[in-house]
């Protein structure tokens, strides 16, 4: 597959953005985002999907750094690569490389849930299969979303293809660790989302298709979550735990969907950097 080059601006940013909520409706897709490089990594109908490279200071090629790959949230239907800008900013800033994807979602391209699986699990196969040109170690791929988006985070982790996605494009190695932020992924309690996948949600529901092994993984969730219940993670959580894996699970009190509350707003990244330092990701942390 030839590396498609789209455009490169001047680096930016420094800390983690909270992702903002997306609106309702129709948003134009960008082509490229300040600060990155873009590349299309899914030549699929009916536009390419891009990916946006946030490359930390320093980086020369054949590094063979971490990357954190963010996907963001909005229900399968709608939402635009800008919301993960902040966290691949922020990735790069700590030294990795950052990643932030688009991925098709129905208000945009007309498609279901299964292209959203589709195109994540191809991203994180484009990266690694260009691992070199990007400065990117493959097996050090962690995968980061909230709500929709960690769906998507966990479905690149899983060996099995779902409906609507080619075995071809699978993940070559599992990532390396997982952040998942109040994912929607547990379609048994979470019915909202079972139209939303052409007739194959209960086949899509990532919860129920966990490998035996998984990565180790640092999973958030509000206890006052209206629209993700805050139970579909406590199962999630004792699945992972029952079955041997690591799985950190920060309970955020009084929280809704998302980090609706100020302190969380604060917290949510320094706990982060924390988990990627314990899996030895971030430079200057022994492996």
């Amino acid at each position: 597959m030839r590396l498609v080059f789209v455009s490169l601006a001047l680096a930016a940013a420094a800390a983690f953005a909270q992702e903002a909520e997306p609106k309702a409706g129709k948003s134009e897709t960008p082509l490229t985002l300040p600060g990155a490089e873009s590349y299309i990594y899914h030549d699929v109908k009916p536009e390419p999907m891009r990916l946006h490279v946030f490359k930390p200071k320093g980086w020369q090629a054949g590094d063979a750094r971490p990357a954190l790959v963010h996907f963001f949230g909005g229900g399968f239907v709608r939402g635009v690569p800008n919301q993960s800008a902040g966290w691949a900013k922020q990735a790069a800033k700590l030294g990795l490389v950052g990643v932030a994807v688009d991925y098709r979602v129905r208000d945009r391209h007309g498609t279901d849930g299964t292209a959203c699986i589709a195109d994540a699990r191809a991203a994180v196969r484009w990266l690694q299969d260009h691992a070199i040109e990007l400065g990117i170690d493959p097996k050090r791929v962690v995968v980061s979303g909230s709500s929709a988006g960690g769906h998507l985070a966990i479905w690149t982790a899983i060996t099995a293809s779902p409906p609507g996605s080619d075995p071809a494009e699978a993940p070559q190695e599992k990532p390396v660790a997982l952040v998942l932020m109040w994912p929607a992924a547990d379609f048994t309690l979470f019915p909202a989302t079972r139209d939303r996948f052409g007739g194959h949600a209960m086949e899509c529901s990532a919860t129920q298709h966990l490998d035996p092994s998984m990565p180790p993984s640092i999973l958030f969730h509000g206890d006052a979550d209206p629209t993700v219940p805050n139970e579909t993670s406590v199962n999630r959580h004792r699945k992972r735990v029952d079955a041997g894996n690591s799985c950190e699970f920060v309970t955020m009190p009084g929280c809704g969907h998302g980090t609706t509350l100020p302190e969380w707003k604060e917290k949510l990244p320094g706990l982060i950097r924390e988990f990627l330092a314990k899996q030895a990701l971030l430079p200057g942390t022994p492996n």
